[in-house]
C-alpha cells in the first residue's frame, strides 16, 4: 500500500493569507535533511523569505520576468514560450505568505558552462535535492500545510541571486501556506507505459 500522503498530496496554486507557525517550516525542513543524497554532500540549503524579504523577493522576480519578457537581455531565449506561466507563477508567488529559495551549494550559476564531468556532479546533485524538497512536500502534506514546487525563477535568475547574495545555484522555490483551494489528482501516464522489464 502507498503511503497516504503520497496519494493526497497536490499542488497548490491558492493560498489563504495565514502563515505557517516556525515550528512547522522547521519539521519540513528536518524531513527534506534526512533525503539521501550523492556521496552523503548534503548540497542543499534552504531560505525561508516572509513578510518585508518576501515582498522584495516577488518584485525581484518581477524585474527578471519583466526583463525577459522585454527581449532586450534575455537569460533563456530559447523558453520564451514559458513566460505566460512565469507570471501566472509570479501571481502564485504574490499570494503565497511565505516562499523557501533552494540553493545547491555545490552547485554553479545556470550562466556558467560547464564541463562533462561538472555537469554530471550537477546532475546528481540535482537528484538530492530532488528527494529532499519532495521528503519536504509530504511532511507538509502531512501537517496540513500546501505547498508548491516553483522552477520559473529561471527566467530572473540573475536578479533573484543578486538579491539573495549568493554565489550558489539558485534551484527554485518552494510557496508554502494554507490552501485556498482543492484540487482533483492530476492525471499520471499508467504503469505499463512507464515501465519495462529486461530478463
Amino acid at each position: 500500500m502507498l503511503i497516504s500522503e503520497i496519494v493526497t498530496r497536490r499542488s497548490i496554486r491558492k493560498f489563504q493569507a495565514k502563515e505557517v507557525p516556525r515550528a512547522q517550516i522547521e519539521t519540513m525542513l528536518a524531513a527534506a535533511r534526512l533525503a539521501p543524497s550523492g556521496t552523503n554532500k548534503q548540497p542543499w540549503k534552504f531560505i525561508v523569505y516572509r513578510g518585508r524579504a518576501k515582498k522584495e523577493f516577488v518584485e525581484k522576480m518581477a524585474e527578471g520576468l519583466t526583463r525577459e519578457s522585454d527581449g532586450t537581455s534575455m537569460v533563456l531565449p530559447d523558453s520564451r514560450w514559458g513566460l505566460p506561466d512565469a507570471h501566472n507563477t509570479l501571481r502564485i508567488m504574490e499570494e503565497a505568505p511565505m516562499l523557501i529559495a533552494v540553493l545547491n551549494t555545490c552547485g554553479k550559476s545556470i550562466l556558467t558552462p560547464l564541463t562533462r564531468d561538472q555537469r554530471v556532479t550537477e546532475i546528481v546533485d540535482s537528484l538530492s535535492i530532488g528527494a529532499a524538497i519532495e521528503n519536504m512536500l509530504l511532511q507538509a502534506e502531512r501537517e496540513g500545510i500546501a505547498a508548491l514546487w516553483i522552477a520559473n525563477t529561471c527566467f530572473a535568475y540573475p536578479e533573484l541571486v543578486a538579491y539573495i547574495s549568493t554565489e550558489q545555484q539558485l534551484i527554485g522555490v518552494i510557496a508554502i501556506g494554507y490552501g485556498a483551494e482543492s484540487p482533483a489528482a492530476r492525471p499520471r501516464k499508467p504503469l505499463e507505459e512507464i515501465l519495462e522489464y529486461r530478463e
